[in-house]
């Protein structure tokens, strides 16, 4: 049976260096993650992982289906605690405090780790209470007109305002698939978060809700540290500062996006930037 150029990338373990290559550490750290691992039940999907995000970056990452940069990402905010055969390992450090740590209440760390997921969920409420749902819960609020300001304040970051200004007591769900997206974006940033993360957030959004999206991110990432894997690497290129490729659950190469999709220094960051598997 002939070898393709496939599966030699795949197959040879060789490949795969000890530690990702390039610049994985910042100097400003907001999140400092070392020796991560995750694994459902037996089977191991994240190895060993050791990254630094920094402060008010945006960071994509990228790789083949399957390669486990989405379930790390869920690291981040411990969404994998709502996965039972789940198991997280490793230290995970957001302004040096360990979001790992068992007694850390995850209510208020999804707070400060928001996460917009690939297909818009809003939910079956009213624009305004989608948006107002947040602030409630945690308490943000004294008044209606303090939450007016947060819904108003929200929705414009969003880029949103004017088009739902005079509905806000319509259903999330009337929106189109690009406004829903950046009604979840409001929804998340209306408690203020300091990270957020974003699970593949363009995927089902056409050409002209994507482009919106990804102005909205630069505008946020004067305030807010973004994370976003995406499948394309087109948008990689286009929002981030630097571009982190996973290949087999294992983090291969970071290094500033230009970088990466022009002189890469791992070979299978190479071979899955120029087509050659994925």
């Amino acid at each position: 049976m002939s070898t393709t150029m496939n599966d030699t990338f795949l197959d040879d373990n060789a490949n795969i260096p000890e530690q990702a290559v390039g610049a994985p550490f910042s100097d400003d750290a907001k999140i400092a993650i070392r020796d991560v691992s995750v694994a459902y039940a037996d089977k191991k999907a994240v190895h060993e992982v050791d990254l630094d995000i920094g402060r008010n970056e945006v960071i994509a990452m990228i790789g083949p289906s399957g390669c486990g940069k989405s379930t790390f990402l869920r690291c981040l905010n411990r969404m994998n605690d709502t996965i039972d055969v789940c198991r997280v390992t490793g230290s995970i450090k957001m302004d040096d405090i360990e979001i790992n740590d068992g007694k850390l209440d995850v209510v208020p760390l999804r707070a400060r780790v928001g996460m917009v997921f690939q297909k818009p969920n809003p939910f079956p409420k009213s624009i305004y209470d989608n948006v107002a749902y947040g602030p409630r819960i945690h308490g943000l609020a004294n008044r209606r007109s303090e939450l007016d300001d947060i819904v108003e304040t929200s929705l414009r970051r969003a880029g949103l305002w004017n088009e739902v200004k005079d509905r806000l007591d319509q259903p999330g769900t009337s929106l189109s698939g690009g406004q829903q997206q950046r009604l979840c974006i409001a929804r998340t940033i209306a408690v203020s978060p300091e990270v957020i993360l974003m699970d593949e957030p363009c995927s089902a959004l056409d050409p002209i809700a994507t482009a919106k999206i990804e102005e909205l991110i630069s505008e946020l990432s004067n305030n807010i540290t973004i994370v976003i894997v995406t499948h394309s690497m087109q948008q990689a290129a286009r929002v981030s500062s630097r571009t982190a490729y996973f290949h087999m659950g294992r983090l291969i190469e970071v290094n500033p996006t230009q970088q990466v999709f022009t002189n890469p220094d791992h070979q299978l960051t190479e071979a899955y930037i120029t087509g050659r598997f994925g």
